[in-house]
């Protein structure tokens, strides 16, 4: 109860009513005070001589005034001294408050610095030295030129049924109101995502038949990525949509609702006006009776404060103004930042595109729209791929090294032609290896092959790979054992015949098949790999015969 003086008048009817016979209890029924003021009232009567066998005559001018001066004693300043105490420390009472102190930690912080007041008495003193808990006063903006400030912000409306889950779902309310007009719009929707926020402003857009100059949102995340009063940064996406739509983006303050109390109003209006009491079958019939409820009910009501018709004042004075409604979707892109990876890849969309090697580790700006991916680094535009759906890649060539972009993208007609380089007998035997239904499973061996050129030289491999094609070997491991053993020559039949190397193409080529070449012409070598002399027989004792048999000479195995 807050404070009140009692006047004399009153604190005579309290003595009166007691003298008179009555109880505390009824004396504070029938004077309208408070029972603890009644006690103090008597108690200092009793002790001023009132007796209450005495008569009402007892109650005099000066028995009055005495008990007042006991009960009220007089304030020179119009102030008790636990008041008076607080002026000391007003400016750092004041300091506390304006460092968001609640005032009960005010109270203790005085009581710690020796002030001890009671709590009533500090809420006074804060109350009108330092205007805490007062409401400041309320400046009503300018309305502005017509067609120019929309104010858009999101109010819950209820639960709505949604089919595909079986259940019903919490509905918002996306609200856009002309500031002007008063016209407004509402989008209903489950969701307050990027694709949602960017669907109702196309309905709005719609509805009002064009763009408004400036959006007054509230700090909604599909639209601020980080809320400040006067450097806000704004959600990448949605920022390119506003300038593919030509408005502006103003964003009230947080926890500020006066800087869009036209929207702020409306919530409520839509909640109790469209929703209350409604029942919708799912979220479209939901949206399509709020946009009839916006051009009939809300639109040709008469506004409390302009005192005219929305929809009128709309139709007459803003539509004109507009800019033109947008006549394309807008593709909404996705902003990220994903970090270059060992393999040269980024992660966009949950697919994996190339970037150039010098550039592991850093973090990229990605844009991705519905047909391509750009990639950013320190704003300068480094690659253009083509979108993909998730699980898939695409790699370009040239941002791979040349010694394991073959391998990487498996292509065997590089390898092959690598392998054809080093000698026309190199490059068929390659091909040969490559003669497989999965021609990138025998890469490896391909590799292998390359580095006995590498460790052996050339011309060595080369005859090699003519001796085993000759003897229809393919087995990279024998070209290395006939290095090793230095076979690859064959001194009795060299020069004997020829041998014609086809032009192999690999079962992983696509496209029309193309004419192929003259064949090469490479000399063939013997039948036989291992020189014969290697399968005479030997003749002698056979030291291994116990029964000292020399009848039987031994062969040797063939290593």
């Amino acid at each position: 109860m807050a404070y009140r003086e009692v006047s004399v008048i009153e604190v005579k009817e309290i003595l009166r009513l007691w003298l008179a016979g009555h109880s505390l209890r009824e004396v504070t029924t029938l004077a309208g005070a408070d029972r603890k003021t009644v006690r103090r009232y008597v108690q200092a009567a009793r002790e001023a001589g009132l007796l209450r066998e005495g008569g009402g005559g007892q109650l005099t001018d000066e028995l009055l005034g005495a008990v007042v001066a006991v009960v009220r004693p007089d304030r020179p300043h119009g102030v008790g001294p636990a008041r008076e105490s607080l002026d000391a420390h007003r400016e750092q009472i004041r300091a506390w408050l304006e460092k968001d102190l609640t005032l009960a930690k005010v109270h203790v912080l005085l009581g710690r610095r020796g002030v001890v007041v009671p709590y009533r008495t500090l809420h006074r003193f804060a109350a009108d030295e330092c205007g805490f808990g007062r409401r400041r006063p309320t400046l009503r903006v300018a309305d502005g030129d017509p067609g120019v400030e929309l104010q858009v912000d999101f109010g819950r409306l209820g639960l709505v049924s949604d089919p595909a889950r079986g259940a019903r779902r919490v509905a918002h309310a996306l609200i856009f109101t002309a500031v002007y007009s008063r016209h407004l719009f509402v989008y209903p929707t489950h969701r307050q995502t990027l694709e949602e926020v960017i669907a109702g402003f196309e309905a709005a857009w719609a509805f009002f038949g064009g763009v408004f100059k400036v959006i007054v949102p509230d700090n909604i995340k599909p639209i601020i990525d980080r809320a400040d009063a006067t450097d806000p940064r704004f959600n990448a996406a949605f920022r390119e949509y506003a300038q593919a739509r030509g408005f502006v983006i103003d964003p009230a303050r947080v926890r500020h609702p006066g800087d869009k109390p036209r929207v702020e109003r409306a919530v409520s209006y839509v909640r109790s006006n469209f929703f209350a009491g409604e029942d919708f079958a799912d979220l479209a019939d939901c949206r399509a009776r709020a946009e009839l409820w916006c051009a009939r009910a809300a639109g040709l009501r008469i506004h409390g404060t302009t005192c005219a018709r929305p929809a009128e004042v709309f139709t007459t004075e803003e539509a004109a103004l507009l800019l033109p409604a947008p006549v394309e979707p807008f593709a909404i892109p996705v902003y990220t930042h994903p970090k270059v990876a060992p393999d040269r890849h980024v992660e966009v969309a949950r697919a994996l595109y190339s970037v150039p090697g010098e550039l592991i580790g850093r973090r990229l700006l990605a844009r991705a729209d519905s047909n391509t991916v750009k990639l950013y680094h320190r704003g300068q535009l480094i690659k253009v791929h083509p979108r993909q759906p998730p699980g898939h890649r695409h790699t370009d060539p040239a941002d791979l090294p040349p010694e394991a972009g073959t391998y990487a993208l498996r292509d065997v007609q590089t390898l092959a032609r690598r392998a054809a380089g080093h000698g026309p007998a190199i490059g068929a035997y390659a091909a040969a290896v490559l003669d497989h239904p999965l021609p990138w499973t025998k890469m490896r061996q391909v590799y292998r092959l390359l580095g006995l050129v590498r460790r052996h030289g050339a011309d060595r491999v080369e005859l090699a790979c003519r001796r085993a094609l000759d003897a229809e070997a393919v087995n990279v491991g024998l070209i290395e054992r006939m290095l090793a053993r230095g076979l690859e020559t064959d001194p009795t039949t060299a020069g004997g015949g020829q041998l014609v190397i086809p032009n192999i193409t690999s079962a992983a080529t696509s496209g029309p098949p193309e004419p192929d070449p003259a064949p090469t012409v490479v000399p063939a070598a013997s039948r036989f790999v291992r020189d014969p002399a290697e399968f005479t027989p030997r003749t002698g004792p056979n030291p291994a015969n116990n029964a000292g048999s020399s009848t039987d000479p031994p062969m040797r195995r063939p290593s």
